[in-house]
């Protein structure tokens, strides 16, 4: 069983199930002892503001606050420097435990050993 998961989720409401899937995984490996890594990138950078994840629905999915608690529970979220810089997020700007972080701390996660990576 790999050590840490590190999961990459490129979409936002633009791509709600999708996006849903990246999340529960993420909180599902969480809740199951992985060490978990979850990046927003792209549409899913909005979910780093307060309130934006209680305006996310989708039918028959965990609403995706319980999601980001279970997964600062057990892992880290961290917001992508650049998807940030594009939409006006700051670190001020973004709630409690998320880290806004670059390409180079993201390909630092997924080189370890016992990583597994996954791209939503």
């Amino acid at each position: 069983m790999a050590q840490k998961l590190v999961i990459k989720v490129t979409a936002g409401a633009d791509a709600p199930e999708r996006c849903s899937q990246a999340f529960t995984v993420a909180a599902v490996a969480a809740a199951s002892g992985v060490e978990v890594s979850l990046w927003l990138t792209g549409e899913s950078a909005w979910f780093a503001l307060p309130g934006r994840a209680a305006e996310f629905e989708l039918p028959h999915a965990a609403p995706l606050p319980d999601l980001i608690d279970g997964i600062q529970a057990g892992g880290r979220i961290t917001l992508c420097t650049q998807c940030a810089a594009r939409r006006g997020i700051d670190e001020e700007d973004v709630i409690d435990g998320v880290r806004i972080a670059g390409a180079q701390v993201f390909v630092s996660e997924i080189m370890s050993d016992g990583v597994r990576a996954l791209v939503y």
